[in-house]
């Protein structure tokens, strides 16, 4: 009897703003390797170096069996919201995306462009693909995605995409599984990047994202590791005016802030909890605004449910961080009763199904 042949594999390539990651799946979801590296955008050589310095060597004997390759981009536009194989045209719209999503879109275009080049030459025909974070979010209600602002802005595209769309749709999926009976979700998206998804589970239907927190860029919400998360647009209009320019802003709104800029010490959660129960104020105070507002967008989130069965927490400190687990409960007994639930995230599984089903 011959040898069966062994599963055809989709390489799956994650470039977020502090780390790449990157697996290879089955059509069973079985993974033979997968790792993850930090992710400097600023440093020599950034996602290029690490592509032929660490990942090509990594998955060399397996590349006979690669049949695609999916790569994630944050920023979707009004245009894209379903995965896309990728043209060159694709990759020339996706271009005008970058200022939208600049810590994550660049990123990813970068590894586009480098295994479009390496493709070429090593392995004709093999095709990528696009899984889209806002694409979960392309369901959001007029009212939840539209920005009170002038007529002619609006009619220019400006409006809420909301993001994390492959993260907060696995969650959704697990949580159906887990809780069959439950219909309200609260998805906490808790990480480098953080976002909150209010989504409708239906059974008929599939998920559904009914507001998000995230807006017209990963700059709006919660309070994350380098980002402001929301602030007072007036502020920003009161800086431009003391003269900072809108480099200057934008720098300071993406890298210094969050976490980072309120502790003064760190963005990384574990190292603030270590330094808070030493009596670092800076630490205290950045744990104390991000669960403030951590609480506010949960608050907001029921109301637009109208009541929440199941809230569910991922990503790097939503996974991890238990003292988290333990403030959320305590804070949240006024609503009534839910679920409280940590998913590992699983975005590139979902991103390997998503393309292999679009064709």
């Amino acid at each position: 009897m011959p040898a069966p042949i062994p599963p055809a594999l989709v390489l799956v390539v994650n470039a977020g703003s502090s780390s790449l990651k990157a697996s290879l799946v089955d059509g069973r979801g079985q993974r033979p390797w997968q790792q993850q590296r930090s992710l400097d955008p600023g440093a020599a050589g950034g996602v290029e170096a690490l592509l032929e310095g660490w990942l090509l060597p990594e998955i060399t004997p397996w590349l006979p069996r690669l049949e695609r390759i999916a790569h994630r981009v944050v920023h979707g536009g009004e245009r894209f919201t379903a995965p896309t194989a990728l043209t060159p045209a694709v990759v020339e719209a996706l271009e005008a995306l970058v200022p939208l999503a600049p810590l994550h879109n660049a990123a990813a275009l970068e590894a586009i462009r480098w295994f479009s080049a390496w493709g070429e030459a090593q392995a004709p025909g093999l095709r990528q693909w696009a899984c889209f974070d806002t694409g979960f979010h392309a369901t959001l209600p007029e009212a939840a995605r539209t920005y009170a602002i002038p007529a002619g802005w609006r009619a220019a595209g400006l409006r809420r995409f909301g993001f994390h769309g492959l993260s907060h749709q696995h969650v959704a999926e697990q949580v159906a599984v887990l809780r069959p009976g439950a219909r309200r979700l609260i998805s906490c998206h808790l990480g480098a990047g953080c976002s909150l998804c209010a989504i409708r589970l239906d059974p008929s239907t599939g998920p559904r994202s009914v507001a998000t927190t995230m807006g017209f860029t990963p700059l709006e919400g919660l309070v994350m590791a380098s980002r402001s998360g929301s602030v007072d647009p007036g502020l920003l209009l009161h800086q431009l005016r003391q003269g900072l320019t809108p480099e200057a802003i934008d720098e300071a709104l993406q890298c210094h802030s969050g976490l980072l800029g309120l502790s003064e010490l760190s963005g990384d959660m574990r190292t603030l909890r270590q330094a808070a129960a030493q009596g670092h104020q800076g630490a205290q105070l950045a744990l104390a605004v991000f669960r403030q507002r951590l609480l506010e967008g949960i608050g907001a989130m029921a109301a637009c449910l109208q009541g929440v069965e199941v809230i569910a927490l991922t990503g790097g400190i939503g996974e991890h961080d238990q003292s988290l687990v333990g403030e959320l409960g305590a804070a949240l007994g006024w609503l009534e009763p839910f679920t409280l639930l940590q998913v590992s995230a699983d975005e590139e599984g979902l991103m390997a199904r998503l393309c292999r089903e679009a064709g």
